[in-house]
């Protein structure tokens, strides 16, 4: 499987991309090539372009959910396709995969329409559309999750607008997602993670009867969340022991650099090692490994010939301190 951002909030520097708050991936495996989400604008088609990828011959486009900054962009396609049309040129119908509700109208007040500019009926005069609760397969490895649980408590609280037809607010019933199987374990795939990314993993792993996450990409939705999801989120995502974690589009500052903090790291080997935090003593030169040791409730030896000055040490009233490699050999593993 090979995955390529065409759209993120972000781009790189000196690549001459087009970046917008919405998300775009394009997926090739097993000779079939999937669009999963279109963003907000035109700009996956013409990012493609950039990059030599021609999407008038795929075979899936995948919508994780209903809104805007994912579905907005999907009038680029039917353009594309019948100017096709007009000038003789060949293209490719996908066929499109998505919840039943995604195409349901779903408006905030003051705001407007939020979710699919174009309904069901007008979408399936443009594109075989494949809609469903279930899980659908895309390719061997590839699966489509389907509706998701919702289970982890500190997850989908939060509404955005209604559903046409509806007077209770909208959870996003139709937010889901990717899964790839690997030899090694799953890579999780999110467009917006509306349902929680914990949960997303979650029915992944029964979809594809496998523990194993090797990686996860997309938006989390952890925009200032409130402190328990966040804490909830970091405790969940650190026991995955991931090779790899992604995090972009609705995923702000903040929350990644929790995600990647040292408390992360810190939890995810002891999770590997299967050794309890209060257990073990983290052995380091700086301030702000005290800080990352106190927040996760491990003890901290400091030493003397690091970064920091060793008064500095000191003042943090630290669990042992050391001089020297001699003597934490002799503190720490000949004391045994």
């Amino acid at each position: 499987m090979k995955l390529t951002v065409l759209v993120d909030n972000n781009t790189y520097i000196d690549r001459y991309f087009l970046g917008e708050p919405g998300l775009s991936f394009f997926i090739e495996d097993e000779g079939k090539m999937i669009l999963f989400d279109c963003g907000y604008s035109n700009i996956f088609f013409e990012n493609a372009r950039k990059m030599g990828i021609d999407l008038r011959f795929l075979d899936y486009l995948v919508l994780s959910h209903c809104h805007l900054d994912h579905t907005w962009g999907v009038e680029t396609l039917i353009r594309e396709f019948t100017e096709a049309i007009f000038e003789g040129h060949e293209y490719k119908k996908p066929t499109l995969v998505a919840h039943p509700l995604v195409f349901v109208s779903t408006v905030v007040d003051g705001v407007g329409e939020i979710g699919s500019l174009l309904s069901n009926n007008k979408m399936q005069q443009h594109f075989p559309l494949h809609l469903n609760k279930d899980p659908v397969p895309i390719t061997e490895n590839l699966i489509f999750l389907g509706e998701i649980p919702r289970t982890f408590h500190f997850e989908s609280r939060y509404p955005m607008g209604r559903k046409e037809g509806r007077q209770q607010d909208d959870f996003v019933p139709d937010d889901s997602a990717l899964a790839y199987k690997t030899s090694k374990g799953l890579v999780i795939i999110t467009g917006c993670s509306h349902a929680g990314i914990c949960n997303i993993t979650e029915h992944a792993k029964k979809v594809c009867e496998d523990e194993r996450i090797v990686a996860i990409i997309g938006g989390l939705h952890l925009l200032d969340p409130p402190k328990e999801q966040l804490e909830g989120t970091m405790e969940y995502i650190s026991g995955l022991n991931l090779n790899a974690l992604y995090a972009c589009h609705c995923t702000d500052f903040e929350c990644g650099v929790s995600l990647f903090s040292k408390e992360s790291k810190l939890k995810k080997i002891s999770h590997k090692c299967k050794i309890p935090l209060s257990e073990a003593i983290y052995i380091a030169d700086e301030v702000r490994d005290f800080e990352s040791a106190q927040n996760v409730g491990l003890d901290l030896g400091a030493v003397s010939w690091g970064y920091t000055n060793p008064a500095a040490l000191q003042k943090l009233h630290t669990t042992l301190f050391f001089e020297s490699v001699g003597e934490i050999v002799e503190r720490l593993i000949e004391s045994e």
